[in-house]
C-alpha cells in the first residue's frame, strides 16, 4: 500500500471518528437538556432506560442489563403477562410480570412476580404506581457501567472523557500544523 493511500485512509478514518464523536456528544447533550427542561427522566424517542439491579427477571432480563421502558399514562388497561415497571416505594422502581389483574371498588391493581422468584410479590401494585411497560429491548451488562458512572467514583469518567477529547484535539491541531509546515517547505524548495 502506497504512502498516499495510507494518508487518504488515515484522513477518512479521522473524519469518520470525528463525526461519530461529535454526533454522540450532540445526542447526549440533547438528551440531558430535554430531561432537565421537562423535569423528568431522560428519554430517547419516548423511551426511558432503566438499570436492572437484581436477578428477579432472569433469564430474560439479566442483572446489570439496561432495559428500555415506555411511559404509560393510563395503567388500567394492562393484562396478565405484561412486564411493568412500578414504584415499590418512594425511591424504588421494580420491573416484574403481571400474574393477575385485580379489579374491585377501589380500582385496578396487579399481582406481580419476578420470573426468577419462587412466589408472587407480597403486595398488589395499584395501577397509579405503574410508571412504564417493558418494551422487550435489553442491553446486557451496560447497566453496571451506568450505575458506576452515576456514583461518586464515576464522575472520573467525565474527566477521562474530557481529557481524551483534549488529547484528540491537540493531535489533530499538531497534524494540521505539521502539514501546513511541510507544504510551505515544499513551496520554498520549488
Amino acid at each position: 500500500m502506497s504512502r498516499q493511500t495510507k494518508k487518504k485512509i488515515g484522513r477518512w478514518l479521522n473524519s469518520l471518528s470525528t463525526g461519530i464523536l461529535f454526533t454522540v456528544l450532540i445526542a447526549f447533550m440533547l438528551v440531558v437538556i430535554s430531561a432537565k427542561a421537562s423535569g423528568g427522566e431522560p428519554q430517547v424517542f419516548g423511551y426511558q432506560f432503566k438499570t436492572v439491579l437484581s436477578g428477579s427477571m432472569e433469564p430474560d432480563i439479566k442483572t446489570g442489563s439496561l432495559i428500555a421502558v415506555e411511559s404509560i399514562k393510563d395503567a388500567n388497561g394492562l393484562t396478565k403477562g405484561d412486564v411493568i415497571t412500578f414504584k415499590k416505594d418512594e425511591n424504588m422502581l421494580v420491573t416484574h410480570r403481571i400474574i393477575e389483574v385485580v379489579k374491585n371498588e377501589s380500582g385496578v391493581s396487579y399481582r406481580t412476580k419476578g420470573d426468577n422468584n419462587d412466589g408472587p410479590d407480597l403486595k398488589p401494585v395499584p395501577s397509579e404506581n405503574v410508571v412504564a411497560t417493558y418494551t422487550g429491548f435489553t442491553i446486557p451488562y451496560v447497566g453496571y457501567f451506568i450505575n458506576f458512572a452515576q456514583s461518586k467514583n464515576g464522575a472520573l469518567l467525565l474527566l477521562i472523557h474530557g481529557f481524551l477529547l483534549l488529547c484528540y484535539s491537540g493531535i489533530t491541531i499538531w497534524r494540521a500544523l505539521k502539514e501546513i509546515d511541510s507544504k510551505s517547505s515544499n513551496k520554498m524548495e520549488a
